[in-house]
């Protein structure tokens, strides 16, 4: 009997922390997912701006997608994009890096990187990139004859 009431005990004690630990899940959930929504909202409305080429403004709201979600490809390729604009290729090829470590197949950050290698000269690395692009292509590979052209004319 009294071996019952001990386990009965144990059991109410334990169904209390379940509930506990239950609790704290939920209200973590809540949490995470109100920082993933306003992550996503971020990347938005720095794509919003960007679209209406105000590049400064998305920069900021693509920088701060990237304190909620470091691994943004997405922001990284739209910074590069910016950096283009602006004709820092330092920053250009920084960001763009970023996005080939994150995705090695993401083509759009192949193809600008391997244009502005072509820009810099930097004949052996355009080469190698257009190797990649042939290989990763889907949506682009109209582009791969402007890349060889583009290549050609810097060919030793």
């Amino acid at each position: 009997m009294i071996h019952n009431i001990i386990i009965l005990l144990i059991y109410k004690y334990i169904m209390k922390i379940n509930l506990f630990l239950l609790k704290i899940f939920v209200i973590f959930l809540f949490t995470v997912s109100g920082a993933f929504a306003a992550q996503s909202e971020y990347f938005d409305e720095g794509k919003k701006l960007f679209d209406d080429k105000k590049y400064d403004d998305s920069k900021f709201f693509f920088e701060r997608d990237l304190v909620f979600n470091p691994k943004s490809e997405k922001s990284y390729l739209y910074l590069a994009k910016i950096f283009d604009e602006s004709e820092n290729d330092y920053e250009m090829e920084s960001n763009l890096n970023k996005v080939l470590l994150l995705n090695p197949k993401n083509e759009e950050a192949i193809y600008l990187l391997t244009m502005l290698k072509i820009k810099l000269s930097d004949y052996e690395e355009a080469k190698k990139l257009l190797e990649k692009f042939n290989m990763a292509c889907e949506s682009l590979c109209l582009k791969q004859k402007v890349l060889q052209e583009k290549l050609n004319i810097l060919t030793p």
